[in-house]
């Protein structure tokens, strides 16, 4: 097979390659280019298993970065094991097709127990005292500590949240070029997160993205550059694309507000009580699973729903089907934001209410997708010698919380997840190898032959 690597960055598209990435942008100029139908809902976990297993949600299961588990009664976004996508991947074809080939899989969602030859994703270690260590699994379990003795620690914390910077993105691309040189695999998968972060904060028209993307360029430039000396053809590829938001919609406190949720009040605070919830929202960006446990409400949840300014649809069944997300894990109904618009977790009607870890980076915690773990509470006075003041209590062996993170969600001002039809805001597909994409716009699920067929065609 021919040696392949594939380049996920995310939240590139053509209408952003320019002259704020200009190794980039003539990179491309040499390549053919595809827009790509993007997944739907246009989001990490979805889009990477649409990719990888050349299916949609209704058979590979993964409807979002999280939902909710009907036997638990309980939300959980971000798991890691592979065994939730409900499919064969990329690398079990190929391999069916050659058992020589190998696939290192380098920060690609869903990374853990598959049968991948060698993986990296970050695992940070949750210790009894509170405390949130940045580390990375690894398979090998060796090739963890040969990487962070090599690269140093994994820097977690600026991997997500308020602190996020370029150094997560190179420590994953320098890893890819160790895993690259000691193992030499068949393919390489390797994901590029920076750009997603700062285009939700400020948006991808705002002047401030211009120095994020002249770092994201000079990242690829170097693994472009790596991979094709050792003789790898490169994919350059995204997962969306992200368009600026003005409009933060909070479903769950309508429906709390219409006596739908249930919450559990702890300690003066309130917990959302999925399993007791006549209806909540899983919300996930632009988009939000809507589950409905007393089934004789459905036609009232909708009314509801399709009534809140900043809502443009409201899938029931068919509609799932008609967008391929008709599967077990879906909620009752799938709601789809306007444009401009995007959905909160936010079910309190009080924030003197909210739970501790709506203030903190916990993205394992909260029952929905909250960017605004990427900002610090522009309220909280002396906010350095706060956190410096916090970090030290930690360091001293006290239990102490990292309340930073703000409320209030206009701060947010890019999103993502519906699906936009100007392919100038998609993700794109970007290759030299010409004969190979001979069409303008390819399906997400398409993505996965497009790739294998760099692989198998000599």
């Amino acid at each position: 097979m021919r040696k392949t690597a594939v380049l996920n960055v995310v939240g590139v598209t053509p209408g952003l390659l320019g002259p704020a990435m200009p190794r980039i942008t003539a990179w491309a100029q040499q390549a053919a280019r595809a827009a790509i139908g993007p997944a739907f809902p246009a989001v990490t976990c979805t889009a990477q298993s649409d990719y990888l297993t050349g299916q949609y949600p209704n058979v590979h299961g993964v409807v979002g970065n999280g939902w909710y588990y009907r036997d638990e009664c309980d939300v959980h976004l971000w798991k890691q094991s592979n065994k939730l996508v409900q499919a064969p991947k990329l690398w079990d074809t190929a391999r069916s097709l050659d058992p020589s080939f190998t696939c290192a899989n380098l920060f690609w969602w869903f990374n853990m127990y598959s049968s991948a030859d060698y993986s990296v994703t970050p695992r940070p270690m949750y210790l009894a005292d509170g405390r949130k260590l940045p580390d990375a699994y690894s398979h090998p379990d060796s090739l963890r500590t040969e990487l962070q003795t090599k690269l140093g620690t994994f820097p977690l914390f600026e991997f997500w949240g308020p602190r996020t910077t370029i150094r997560s993105t190179q420590w994953i691309a320098d890893a890819a070029k160790h895993v690259d040189q000691k193992f030499n695999p068949t393919l390489s998968l390797v994901y590029l997160p920076h750009l997603d972060y700062n285009l939700q904060r400020f948006g991808p028209t705002s002047p401030a993205m211009q120095k994020d993307l002249g770092e994201v360029d000079s990242v690829c430039a170097d693994l472009i550059a790596h991979f094709e000396s050792h003789g790898a053809d490169v994919i350059l590829l995204s997962e969306y694309g992200i368009t600026d938001v003005a409009k933060p919609v909070h479903l769950n406190r309508v429906l709390r507000e219409h006596g739908f949720i249930a919450v559990r009040e702890e300690l003066g605070l309130e917990l959302l009580d999925c399993g007791a919830s006549a209806a909540f929202a899983v919300a996930d960006h632009q988009i939000a699973h809507v589950y409905v446990n007393d089934q004789s409400r459905l036609s009232e949840v909708r009314a509801i729903l399709e009534m809140i300014p900043g809502v443009e649809a409201v899938l029931d069944q068919s509609g799932k089907a008609r967008h391929h997300i008709d599967h077990a894990r879906a909620g009752d109904f799938v709601v789809v934001s306007e444009r401009n618009a995007w959905f909160t977790y936010y079910y309190w009607l009080e924030d003197r209410k909210a739970p501790d870890f709506a203030r903190t980076v916990d993205i394992h915690r909260k029952p929905g997708y909250d960017p605004v773990e990427l900002f610090t509470d522009p309220a909280i006075p002396l906010l350095p010698a706060k956190v410096a003041w916090k970090l030290l209590k930690r360091r001293l062996g006290f239990r102490t919380l990292l309340d930073l993170i703000p409320l209030d969600a206009s701060l947010v001002k890019g999103s993502h997840g519906r699906i936009e039809k100007d392919a100038t805001d998609g993700p794109v597909f970007l290759t030299k190898r010409k004969e190979l994409l001979l069409k303008e716009t390819v399906s997400s699920t398409e993505v996965h032959n497009l790739i294998l067929n760099h692989l198998t065609s000599m």
